[in-house]
């Protein structure tokens, strides 16, 4: 069959195999071109499951594994420190003929080429809020004879089941106190739009923080130090977005934003236990804006990711997934230094992003397409102002199309393989 993108409301339905495969293809060969610039020498483990001691990262759990940051971070520890990883996450399998999610045919590549780069590696498919998963993860860090160095927390779920109470939690991207508004960007035809969004009542405030908070992240921590699998030292890190000012009604200081500060809360407060028990550490990592399924549907992102992927490509900081990550492992968690860290306590890997002067370019941008009254962005009508182009790009890579060296016109036999 010939596989192409099927995309409803900004939401791409299917994946390429052969593409998401090209694309882990891509990230590792990237991790792997900066070992020598860094000076970083991964090795491989030697047999009998011990580690070169000299490598700050021998073995990490990612929990939400398979795309975005989350695969990003596996790939970073296993190719550019050699470690050993168990990934967890909740993955539609692709049957022979129809299609799995693309996190699934992620995992299939990154174990692929794990396997063949003689790095351990365990990938779990499961419900990473539930305390079954968390056994399974227990179970394979013993039968691996490892402890974990670094635990990545990297989940992003619309719902969660509370272990203890079998309750389900939804959660919402919703404004406070007022409705949102904000212009939106159509990926595939460039055409503009105004969603909305009505306020949150504090019901769904509380879900949201119970599903994106860092509750879920405690428990994980608190059973693996139980068990006896982290090892001394041993840090963790979530993920979190802040973003610039025009997003923050719908974002920062929305229910998403306050799940986020929740969460920001809990790295302090298991900073301190962490590093009473074991000498560890635990931080949130606020990362720069990119294409994901989630972003892609918050009203206004879009289109200032659009403007502001341009921006920073003609200064020459942009970065992708990737590319945050081995600079977050490299410059901030494993630089040799003390982590620096702002005011609140949170690295700031979005610092390019957030730099004023990029900001000031973005605002500009901004400002002259919500002027302009376009119905749609062209190459003649707003094209210049923003790189709607790569931000289509990066939309369709997220699912294994638009990735330059893969035949698109090419059979694909099954959808169950890579």
């Amino acid at each position: 069959m010939i596989v192409k993108p099927m995309i409803r409301s900004n939401i791409c339905i299917n994946a390429h195999p052969a593409g998401c495969a090209k694309e882990v293809e891509n990230q590792i060969a990237y991790v792997q071109s900066k070992n020598s610039s860094r000076k970083r020498t991964p090795g491989a483990p030697v047999s009998g499951g011990s580690f070169a001691s000299s490598r700050p990262l021998k073995a990490v759990l990612v929990l939400g594994c398979s795309t975005g940051y989350g695969l990003a971070s596996r790939i970073a520890a296993s190719f550019g420190y050699g470690a050993a990883t168990i990934g967890v996450s909740f993955e539609k399998e692709g049957s022979e003929a129809t299609s799995g999610t693309p996190g699934w045919y992620n995992n299939l590549a990154f174990d692929r080429a794990a396997k063949k780069a003689n790095i351990p590696s365990v990938t779990l498919n499961g419900d990473a809020f539930s305390d079954a998963v968390r056994a399974q993860v227990i179970e394979e860090a013993k039968k691996m004879g490892v402890q974990f160095d670094l635990v990545v927390y990297s989940l992003a779920s619309p719902v969660r089941t509370d272990p203890d109470t079998g309750v389900l939690y939804k959660s919402v991207l919703k404004p406070f106190g007022k409705p949102f508004s904000g212009l939106t960007i159509d990926t595939m035809t460039g055409k503009l739009s105004v969603m909305s969004a009505d306020p949150a009542s504090e019901e769904e405030a509380a879900e949201t923080i119970k599903v994106m908070g860092g509750e879920d992240w405690a428990r994980w921590m608190k059973q693996l130090s139980a068990a006896g699998v982290l090892a001394s030292g041993c840090t963790t890190v979530a993920y979190s977005y802040i973003g610039p000012a025009v997003s923050h009604a719908i974002y920062r200081d929305g229910t998403i934003g306050g799940a986020k500060k929740h969460l920001e809360k809990t790295a302090r407060d298991m900073n301190a236990v962490l590093a009473k028990e074991i000498g560890g550490a635990a931080y949130v990592s606020v990362n720069k804006g990119l294409v994901t399924r989630s972003s892609a549907v918050i009203p206004i992102i879009p289109l200032y990711l659009s403007v502001l992927f341009k921006v920073m490509k003609e200064k020459g900081n942009h970065e992708g997934c990737i590319e945050q990550i081995e600079r977050l492992y490299a410059e901030r968690l494993y630089a040799g230094t003390a982590v620096p860290v702002d005011g609140e306590g949170l690295i700031r890997i979005d610092d390019w992003e957030m730099d004023p002067a990029v900001q000031a370019e973005v605002d500009k941008g901004m400002a002259a397409l919500s002027s302009a009254g376009y119905d749609a962005i062209d190459d003649e009508h707003g094209g210049n102002l923003c790189d709607l182009a790569g931000y289509r790009h990066d939309f369709l890579a997220a699912n294994g199309f638009d990735v330059a060296g893969v035949d698109y016109s090419a059979d694909v036999p099954r959808m169950d393989v890579i």
